[in-house]
């Protein structure tokens, strides 16, 4: 009999309290994530600059190496994006979707936190909108994704792609950095 188990994210139970120190945390549990391996773009919209990611529809394609891709969707979303992937000659798809959970940061204080734990330049002249990295974070290897910030608030919107085992592990990180922006532990 399959498992009837209900699906739980990696953060289950975990308390993700509101915004504190200009930084707000939040788990995106569940997006479709697949990987790409293709020679050539065949009519997909797939960023080719190093640490670059291009949005079409509901899809977000985050460029991993010269013929590697990391595609990003809603939740459920697999079935419909692997089929729009598969017509590239020759490509490779793979679901990742239970690999990793996504954390977003964001507010005043989110590049200041990340650069607590990470050695990338974010300045948002180096680190704008659409740049992508893959990188280490509070020694977890994440994939760093800037996001476009909402309508009614500019500020920055980082997207953390982690694989589900270091979860926990990072967001503790990310609330006792929290803790530090504001000089409590």
């Amino acid at each position: 009999m399959a498992d009837q188990t209900p699906r739980s994210s990696p953060l289950a139970g975990f308390a993700l309290p509101s915004a504190d120190a200009g930084v707000t945390l939040a788990e995106v549990p569940f997006l479709t994530q697949l990987s790409l391996r293709a020679d050539q773009a065949g009519g997909l919209p797939l960023p080719t600059a190093a640490g670059t990611s291009t949005v079409d529809g509901e899809a977000t394609f985050v460029w991993l190496g010269p013929d590697e891709w990391l595609v990003i969707g809603p939740p459920g979303a697999q079935r419909r994006l692997t089929e729009r992937l598969e017509t590239v000659s020759g490509c490779s798809v793979v679901d990742v979707s239970a690999q990793r959970t996504t954390l977003e940061l964001s507010g005043p204080g989110a590049r200041e936190l990340l650069a607590l734990g990470c050695s990338l330049d974010l300045h948002p002249r180096v680190f704008e909108v659409g740049r992508c990295a893959q990188t280490t974070l509070a020694h977890a290897p994440v994939i760093l994704l800037r996001r476009e910030p909402s309508v009614i608030d500019t500020d920055p919107v980082f997207w953390v792609l982690v694989r589900a085992s270091f979860a926990a592990h990072l967001a503790s990180w990310v609330l006792d950095a929290r803790g530090d922006l504001t000089g409590g532990y």
